[in-house]
């Protein structure tokens, strides 16, 4: 199963398990005070962003390659829906021809394929960003208990691609707890909040050890912000 049909596949219980993007998103908007009228927002999920906004917005154009998310979405004259894959050079070749004062992803960045070229994307529209992706910190405890590798980069290794290409951006690690009642509850969590990629490595019996070993009794999350605004 790939990150697309993860998400798809529970879109409609997202909203219960999304807690932590909430957190994420709130946060990142502490970022923005100068209220920008025209927003781009990639990976935009089920409108997190949008729902969290308080001023008046021109455009607000949402991009996100799940279409069982953008149903999701706030609709509304000023928004504009886009079901497309960030990954894409024909994405931002689109994009490019309209404008943007500000841009937004929170939790998704962290799945492109390829970071770097992805950030020297965003960086060609030369305007403000404020960004979010968890970083191998995140699971750091249940991975090294299951014996994997995170899918993810370290805030080290982004913060060092930050730097090509938005080098006078803020850069803030934030590091998140969510606790559970049981393992249980804690591995069904990972399963349908999507935050862990879809990726399934381990065997049922692997799964098993690790649920009797796992000492904790929260998951770990580590986040980096990046922000650009003058």
């Amino acid at each position: 199963m790939n990150i697309y049909t993860e998400f798809s596949k529970y879109a409609y219980s997202y909203a219960k398990y999304n807690f932590i993007q909430e957190k994420v998103a709130q946060h990142l908007l502490q970022f923005i005070h100068k209220q920008p009228k025209y927003i781009l927002d990639l990976g935009c999920g089920d409108g997190m962003i949008y729902k969290k906004i308080d001023w008046k917005i021109e455009k607000f154009v949402a991009v996100d390659f799940a279409e069982s998310m953008l149903e999701l979405h706030p609709k509304g004259k000023n928004i504009e829906f886009i079901c497309a894959d960030f990954n894409e050079e024909t994405l931002f070749k689109d994009l490019q021809k309209e404008h943007f004062d500000y841009i937004i992803s929170a939790s998704s960045l962290q799945w492109a394929n390829n970071i770097d070229r992805l950030f020297c994307n965003i960086s060609s529209f030369k305007t403000s960003v404020a960004l979010a992706l968890f970083t191998s910190g995140t699971f750091q405890t249940l991975n090294k208990i299951a014996g994997v590798k995170s899918l993810l980069l370290s805030a080290k290794e982004l913060e060092k691609i930050q730097k090509k290409y938005f080098p006078d951006a803020k850069f803030e690690i934030v590091q998140y707890q969510v606790s559970f009642e049981s393992v249980r509850e804690m591995f069904r969590y990972i399963k349908k909040s999507g935050v862990s990629g879809s990726r399934k490595l381990l065997s049922y019996k692997d799964m098993k050890r690790v649920m009797s070993e796992y000492p904790l009794n929260y998951l770990e999350f580590e986040v980096l912000f990046i922000n650009t605004e003058a």
